[in-house]
């Protein structure tokens, strides 16, 4: 097993055939009910198997940075969270009514294709991928009770678990009420804390500490270094949303815009704008669909207001923050290493 200094590449293969495994086997169970159920059991396969696996990586360093050592039952553990990333993930694609993920077709797309020729399949899709929405987090749960460390370690980790399902509904939920309901800086970094910067790494790296039976002071070093880094994040996914490209990032880059989603990018511009900019830019939010020359004329806007310009220079100040929060805080070498790497 690996130790102090572990290769994060190392980690992630670990957190992959963990997960490999627990889906394996969970998607036979499912099908043991029912053959018929094997679209349902095609998409938990697929949602699960992509991504960065940054969620587990936090609570595994958060269980290393209390000074515990490697452990295959906490990697089993920290696999967990990427269960509650994909949960997560399908939920979010539905409210967003989003096609693609990782350059793929989202969940209920996919089951939409499936369902083609019978009434109403895109309503059908849409409630069989809550379905397996809601069995991911069910399957988070199962994987964490079961990963093999003793029970008074789970038993301490309780309560972060609570404070992450509700924060991250919380933050679901603000976001739709935040949704066309008018473009406040203060309102859109909300929404961040709570629907991302949160559940991506303060409460996995809570979590791990809470295993390993860490004090405040830790929790509260990984808050400081958390929070800021999790914004960051978001942050960065918001920029790239809007100005990357699809074959790059694997998704569309008009859902924000045709979603009138409440990015900071956006609040940003919507406030340095002119009035006559200001106006354009809400003709284009909320559209059904952007042409090329629309979506060349939003990024314009958001760049002619130097939005874009502020966005980089918050998300400058946030990694600063977090790195900086990891100085004198007590944690080994290994780990402040490795929490330094995931920051970039």
């Amino acid at each position: 097993m690996p130790e102090a200094g572990d290769d994060l590449a190392v980690l992630r293969s670990r957190v992959d055939r963990e997960l490999d495994e627990f889906v394996g086997s969970e998607v036979e169970a499912l099908l043991a009910v029912d053959e018929e159920l094997a679209p349902l059991g095609a998409a938990l396969r697929s949602v699960t198997s992509h991504g960065k696996r940054l969620r587990s990586a936090f609570c595994y360093w958060g269980w290393r940075g209390a000074g515990q050592p490697d452990s295959g039952a906490m990697v089993r553990a920290a696999a967990s969270m990427e269960l509650v990333h994909a949960a997560a993930v399908v939920h979010d694609d539905l409210i967003d009514d989003s096609g693609l993920r990782h350059g793929l077709p989202t969940a209920h797309v996919v089951l939409r294709d499936v369902l083609a020729g019978r009434p109403r399949p895109a309503t059908r899709a849409r409630s069989l991928a809550m379905l397996c929405g809601d069995l991911l987090m069910s399957w988070a749960g199962q994987l964490f009770a079961t990963s093999g460390l003793p029970a008074a370690y789970l038993a301490q980790a309780r309560a972060p678990w609570s404070v992450l399902a509700r924060e991250l509904i919380a933050g679901e939920a603000l976001e739709i009420l935040h949704t066309a309901g008018g473009h406040e800086v203060r309102r859109s970094l909300k929404v961040i804390r709570y629907k991302t910067a949160k559940y991506t790494v303060e409460h996995p790296l809570h979590i791990g500490a809470a295993l390993a039976g860490a004090d405040q002071g830790l929790r509260a070093v990984f808050s400081d270094y958390g929070l800021p880094l999790g914004e960051a994040f978001q942050l960065r996914d918001d920029v790239i949303g809007l100005f990357g490209e699809p074959a790059t990032t694997g998704k569309a880059n008009t859902d924000d815009i045709t979603g009138a989603r409440p990015t900071a990018l956006v609040a940003l511009a919507h406030e340095a704008a002119s009035p006559a900019e200001r106006r354009e830019l809400d003709a284009l939010l909320g559209r059904a669909s952007l042409s090329d020359a629309q979506l060349r004329r939003v990024r314009s806007l958001v760049e002619g207001t130097g939005a874009r310009g502020r966005v980089e220079d918050m998300i400058t100040q946030r990694v600063a923050a977090a790195t900086g929060a990891l100085r004198g805080a007590g944690l080994c070498p290994a780990s402040r290493l490795a929490l330094t790497r995931l920051a970039g």
